[in-house]
């Protein structure tokens, strides 16, 4: 195995480990023994845990930092970018189940500080953005989009969070409904929530 080839093995490693324990769970040990390396391997190149940790979370979130940001930079009616939104964050956790798990273990959504936190933060900045224009072509006031950005960008990522252990129903599914949910508010939900054809 080559340099590069060895460590990208570790981080692999180390991603299915972090994801299971967490980051005090693991050790050093176990990623050297599931890798079938001894701990100086580990050691030459990340430094130990905290560095193998610190590239498999800087990793993820620019994994899902980009999908959310992909969604939200074409134009299109706000429905639209909310559930491309709603998708693309449902789609991270589909497929990128130990990532997702590493950042809301050791960072949750209901945390107001640490990595994943400040990922939403950053989501949310920009759905400001898309929200300050739509409030003011509706004649609402613009200084609510913060605190509404706050409540869509929270409600989809709670919803992923809860959607990763049961899968049930479909990713479309639930995107339909978070997005029926915010859209229409509970008093003119539709009761067959559909996603627009082109959102996906």
């Amino acid at each position: 195995m080559t340099g590069a080839e060895r460590r990208e093995q570790l981080l692999d490693v180390g991603r299915v480990l972090f994801a299971e324990k967490g980051f005090d769970g693991t050790s050093v040990e176990e990623v050297a023994a599931r890798a079938r390396v001894s701990k100086p391997v580990v050691y030459e190149h990340f430094g130990g845990k905290e560095g193998l940790y610190a590239v498999i979370v800087d990793r993820e979130v620019r994994a899902l930092l980009s999908a959310l940001s992909s969604a939200l930079t074409v134009r299109a009616h706000p429905k639209v970018l909310l559930e491309r939104t709603t998708l693309a964050l449902l789609g991270y956790v589909e497929t990128s189940t130990d990532g997702f798990r590493i950042l809301v273990r050791d960072s949750p959504v209901t945390q107001t500080t640490g990595t994943f936190a400040s990922l939403l933060g950053d989501v949310a900045t920009q759905v400001e953005d898309m929200l300050e224009a739509e409030f003011t072509r509706l004649g609402l006031e613009g200084g609510a989009a913060p605190m509404y950005a706050q409540m869509l960008v929270g409600m989809v990522a709670l919803t992923g969070q809860w959607w990763l252990g049961s899968r049930q129903p479909d990713k479309a599914v639930v995107a339909a409904h978070i997005v029926n949910l915010a859209w229409n508010g509970l008093s003119g939900l539709d009761p067959h929530p559909r996603l627009t054809p082109h959102a996906g």
